[in-house]
């Protein structure tokens, strides 16, 4: 099956489901724990093998993203601090990339591809 003949409809059900079936609507429930409507449990039930399958291969792709984008974010946290440990109080991360070793800025650079591959690094300030 072409990714074009998958029904978006069945797809976009299949992600937002929580599979959880509810016993007063004889359905499963959205992601926001509001029930399935008939229409849209009938619907979602008439997945294909084929949709299934691409939409278990995708959680599964995004469960895996999601993990690496933590892992990522973790080890940045990390080699910025010990740079900041020792810069002013006003510095920036292009401040720590400046005075990295060369290890340590391939290693940042490579950290940053999976966190922030647009380029923007973006850290919540306490302001």
């Amino acid at each position: 099956m072409a990714q074009s003949d998958y029904r978006t409809d069945v797809m976009d059900l299949l992600f937002d489901a929580d599979f959880k079936y509810r016993p007063d609507t004889n359905t499963w429930s959205h992601s926001d724990g509001s029930p399935f409507t008939r229409k849209e449990q009938a619907t979602v039930l008439s997945a294909t093998r084929e949709e299934f399958e691409t939409f278990c291969w995708l959680r599964d792709r995004k469960i895996e993203r999601d993990r690496e984008m933590a892992d990522a974010t973790q080890a940045v946290i990390a080699l910025l601090h010990r740079y900041f440990a020792v810069l002013p109080a006003d510095s920036t991360a292009a401040d720590a990339a400046a005075v990295m070793t060369e290890q340590d800025r391939t290693e940042y650079e490579r950290l940053l591809d999976i966190v922030a591959p647009d380029g923007w690094l973006f850290a919540p300030s306490e302001e």
